[in-house]
């Protein structure tokens, strides 16, 4: 396989990941050949990505769901054939020992998202998550506060992790979801879909959403949805509450949350991660809802500021300095990783996640969506959103 020097300006974020994974997990080729021109000598051995650890007090469960919205046809399939998505519940979880570890991306959908940036190669592993794959719910009396989260365009239910784990760890329940055609997905019997020239438009991506919403209240009811009738982890049925749900969503996926709480009443707080808000959203929105913006500001974007105007519920904007599109997310992270495995100088990584500090973003995407549901979901009031913070001085209220 031949490389052509690239330079970060036109190596497309995919690609990055993707040539990191290669060099760090280990392939059919030698990591020489995988690495750019400017990549550094190859360290000897593996070097994989990994992910931060979740801060609560709780471990972390993760059970994947196969899903038919029967009320939908499929774009592609043709007739007969209805919306098919893949989703993961991540959750509190008890009795985690020897449980296997969720992988970030399925093996076939890994194996995709390689071949796509130009990397056909067979990956043995990428990074690991700290979700305990089928491992029983921790219950604590009580039913478990339900987030839903969307991912940006063409990318996949695994791209903010670092957020969806940190939640699970304090007692959330969050259910991510695959947009399929829109996004590098593995289903139960192997096959693959990546993101294809099917429009995907943030209105069916609330569609997603929505059928999610319900779902989640099939499983509150003890039914299980997995089309195929896979078996549920211990005190998962039952677990989930209805009546206290929030979402979150990233760049498409954010503006698709703000679509899906406009639709459905059953969304009672929405964050938006940098979303652009198009088309222009000009509906009142009368509950919480908070933008951490980076790219996407009101005064860059004439629809993020008119969506801005039309919030008649508690509102927020922060952004963090140095912040642009992929600060808030794993790729923060996963990127400042990949960019150190292939040899890449700390301007070239900035390139892409900014100049905010990897560290630094990944506490501001632990700390912040947290606080936001822990005070509209569950009525725990902190101080953290009341205005700056010593603790996070880069963090700005944008009023």
């Amino acid at each position: 396989m031949i490389i052509t020097p690239v330079t970060t300006t036109h190596l497309p974020r995919r690609r990055l990941l993707a040539a990191a994974l290669a060099a760090g997990v280990g392939s059919a080729v030698p990591i020489s050949a995988a690495r750019p021109a400017w990549a550094a000598p190859a360290v000897p051995g593996p070097v994989p990505l990994t992910l931060p650890a979740p801060t609560g007090p709780h471990s972390v469960g993760m059970v994947p769901l196969h899903l038919i919205d029967t009320s939908r046809p499929d774009p592609v399939a043709g007739p007969g054939h209805h919306r098919e998505l893949m989703a993961s519940v991540w959750y509190p979880a008890h009795r985690v020992e020897d449980l296997p570890r969720a992988p970030w991306m399925t093996e076939g959908a890994l194996r995709e998202f390689l071949a796509d940036a130009g990397f056909p190669l067979d990956p043995a592993f990428g990074p690991l998550t700290a979700g305990h794959v089928g491992a029983p719910v921790h219950r604590a009396g009580h039913r478990l506060p339900v987030i839903v989260y969307s991912h940006g365009s063409g990318s996949h239910r695994g791209d903010h992790t670092i957020m969806v784990q940190e939640l699970a760890s304090h007692g959330f329940a969050v259910v991510t979801v695959d947009h399929t055609h829109d996004a590098f997905t593995e289903f139960p019997d192997g096959r693959v879909a990546t993101p294809d020239d099917v429009p995907m438009y943030p209105r069916d991506f609330a569609a997603d959403l929505r059928f999610l919403l319900d779902c989640v209240e099939r499983l509150a009811a003890g039914h299980n949805p997995d089309v195929d009738g896979k078996p549920l982890p211990q005190g998962l049925l039952g677990a989930l509450d209805p009546q206290c749900i929030g979402a979150f969503g990233w760049s498409k996926g954010g503006t698709a949350t703000a679509l899906t709480m406009l639709a459905d009443q059953r969304v009672r707080a929405g964050l938006s991660i940098d979303g652009p808000m198009q088309p222009t959203i000009t509906a009142d929105l009368g509950r919480p809802f908070m933008m951490m913006t980076a790219v996407f500001t009101r005064a860059a974007m004439p629809d993020v500021a008119e969506f801005w105007t039309h919030l008649r519920g508690r509102r927020l904007d922060i952004q963090a300095d140095g912040a642009v599109h992929n600060s808030y997310g794993d790729n923060a992270t996963l990127i400042s990783q990949a960019g150190k495995i292939l040899g890449m100088t700390d301007p070239q990584i900035q390139d892409w996640i900014g100049t905010l500090d990897p560290a630094r973003s990944v506490r501001i995407q632990q700390a912040y969506p947290l606080a936001f549901f822990d005070l509209h979901l569950r009525h725990r009031r902190g101080h953290l959103l009341d205005g700056p913070s010593a603790a996070f001085p880069e963090v700005k209220f944008i009023p």
